[in-house]
């Protein structure tokens, strides 16, 4: 969907620059580190620790117009390609099965990584964890929304109301993960591995956010903060546990085959002694994405030993 495509360039832009942004002498940050003992962490004591200085105005005005002038580029590449052929009559399309729930699995996924990268741009403008994450949440909400309105006018889509609920939970996880912050040990991923259309080049204007045969979608679970404490005792702090989906054989009318996962997983946060704000940011968006890992598929009603990939690894 255009949507997806739009989120990718944006959050690439934005990622980009706020790397550089963090090299330039920010302090440590909290907000995005997540290596916390969550099973004991009240909400009320999160608050009051993580107080930021000063707005810094250079860096606001820094992050909002590289932000804005990547928001109106890409927007005018897509009023020549995806919106160039408009309807004026808005309209409502009803996908929730094309593509057996792969995508809005997606529109969850992407809203909540967009959030992540305007949450991190205004913690490093010295914005409040709180605004961080609230703003940050919204503002990723209001882009995707903005797609899917345009969306709405689109000769060959319309308004997909599925798309645009998805786009909210996955906003709202976003923003949850502060008020509730036992939320943190459960985290989307994504993994991709091209498909053999994709390769072969047999989709039509194939680009991979469209490739959903070539992802699978995960919750990644901190097990160490959700097992039992004897139990927890013993499991290592950087292994977690994840559940993927994924889908095959899609026809565009709800027809195809799912699959499921379950595999071990890794916390970066965990595995890399980070130091300073630039490796702590790195680390926390390393755990956006699923690694080849060893775990179990189950397709087509049979179970076999798998790393979590389609194709080469599998």
């Amino acid at each position: 969907m255009s949507s997806l495509l739009l989120m990718k360039k944006i959050i690439l832009i934005l990622l980009t620059f706020l790397l550089n942004s963090f090299v330039f002498g920010q302090k440590d940050s909290l907000m995005l580190h997540t290596k916390l003992n969550l099973n004991q962490l009240n909400t009320e004591d999160f608050k009051l620790s993580l107080h930021k200085p000063k707005l810094n105005y250079y860096m606001i005005g820094t992050i909002g117009a590289v932000t804005t002038v990547s928001i109106i580029t890409i927007n005018n590449y897509y009023q020549n390609s995806w919106w160039q052929e408009t309807s004026t009559k808005f309209k409502f399309t009803n996908d929730w099965d094309y593509a057996l729930w792969i995508d809005k699995f997606g529109h969850f996924y992407g809203t909540y990584l967009i959030a992540h990268g305007f949450s991190a741009g205004l913690e490093a403008c010295n914005f409040t964890i709180e605004q961080s994450y609230l703003y940050g949440g919204l503002a990723a909400l209001a882009l995707q929304l903005y797609v899917e309105y345009q969306d709405g006018y689109g000769p060959k889509w319309g308004f997909s109301p599925g798309d645009a609920i998805s786009d909210v939970l996955g906003a709202g996880f976003a923003i949850g993960q502060y008020y509730y912050p036992y939320l943190k040990n459960f985290h989307p991923r994504v993994s991709y591995y091209p498909s053999e259309e994709y390769l072969n080049g047999e989709k039509e204007d194939a680009n991979i956010s469209d490739d959903y045969e070539g992802q699978k979608l995960w919750l990644s679970l901190r097990m160490k903060n959700i097992l039992p404490k004897k139990i927890a005792e013993k499991w290592p702090a950087w292994l977690m546990l994840s559940v993927g989906y994924g889908v095959h054989n899609l026809d565009g009318s709800g027809g195809g085959d799912k699959e499921f996962h379950l595999a071990f997983d890794l916390d970066a946060e965990e595995l890399i002694p980070y130091k300073g704000p630039v490796w702590q940011f790195i680390t926390n968006t390393l755990n956006y994405i699923h690694f080849p890992m060893p775990g179990i598929k189950f397709y087509k009603g049979k179970a076999s030993l798998s790393f979590g990939y389609s194709g080469v690894l599998d």
